[in-house]
């Protein structure tokens, strides 16, 4: 991830912004402007990390938008060299340490918690669908079913849990759905345009409900697969007969799975298992901030 990417900046800048973070009343009113302090980022149960490398470009952006002088003193972000983005970690254990201004610390926290626990929470959840599928050969794909304006930052999250990316966007890959069998005309119908406008080295991938359909797309030269809330029976079968075809067809799985079920579609023998609710329905990973006065030494 490339935190320092324009679009990536615009988002945390975002943050910031939302919360007023330059504009903190109750910390401004409390706290001496320079005292300095170290911010321990804890995990509070077992998690995946991901985010880790927002921290810093978080405090550059504060100072870019803070005029307070405080907001401009050196800080300093470490973390153990077994700490990083991808990796299990255990409740207790320090993620970070930010050490810095005290009133930078306090008004950013909120923002920082914020992405690291959503993050984290994706990578989490995405981790336990790959390890519920291990040993097999099928991959787990992430969808679009994303937060409006944060999906580069999920789907790095779930690369962060071992999870694979599908399309980044509606421009970056040919997935014809349902709907667009409706409104076009048919199955064979839309896949014959597509195949023939398509742009050099697109791929056109089709949805199948049933034996049917997944006929018409095979004759009519669908280059990937995708079973629509099909059962892991009827994927089984339908993978089995792509099989006989003489060419490679990629197939996926998506639609009604769960971690209760994944295990099932994996081993039917596809390629890869969709599964919007890595991104949707990620529960927030338990990542708590504390924060403490470094002690001030002198000279007698």
């Amino acid at each position: 991830m490339d935190w320092k990417s324009h679009r990536i900046d615009a988002l945390l800048e975002q943050a910031l912004l939302e919360d007023k973070a330059a504009g903190d009343a109750t910390t401004n009113l409390t706290i001496d402007p320079d005292l300095r302090a170290s911010a321990s980022i804890l995990a509070r149960e077992e998690l995946v990390v991901a985010g880790l490398g927002a921290v810093p470009r978080f405090l550059e952006i504060f100072a870019r938008l803070d005029p307070r002088p405080q907001a401009h003193t050196r800080f300093e972000v470490v973390s153990h060299p077994e700490i990083f983005d991808g990796v299990r970690a255990q409740p207790g254990q320090v993620l970070a340490v930010i050490r810095h201004n005290a009133r930078v610390l306090l008004s950013s926290e909120r923002v920082i918690l914020n992405l690291l626990q959503h993050l984290s929470g994706i990578a989490t959840l995405t981790r336990r669908y790959a390890d519920a599928i291990q040993g097999t050969p099928a991959r787990v794909l992430d969808t679009r079913k994303t937060v409006p304006g944060l999906r580069a930052l999920e789907k790095y999250a779930v690369l962060c849990g071992g999870g694979t990316n599908h399309r980044i966007d509606l421009a970056s890959g040919i997935l014809i759905k349902n709907n667009h069998i409706a409104l076009g005309g048919g199955l064979p119908k839309v896949l014959a345009r597509a195949l023939e406008a398509r742009k050099p080295g697109q791929r056109v991938q089709i949805e199948v409900r049933n034996a049917r359909e997944l006929e018409e797309a095979l004759a009519g030269g669908a280059e990937a697969i995708l079973f629509d809330n099909m059962s892991p029976a009827q994927v089984k079968h339908s993978v089995e007969r792509i099989k006989r075809e003489n060419r490679w067809i990629p197939t996926e799985a998506s639609g009604g799975i769960v971690l209760d079920n994944i295990r099932s579609y994996a081993e039917t023998g596809v390629d890869f298992i969709s599964v919007g609710a890595l991104t949707h329905s990620a529960r927030a990973a338990d990542i708590s901030m504390s924060i403490t006065a470094e002690v001030q030494t002198g000279t007698r």
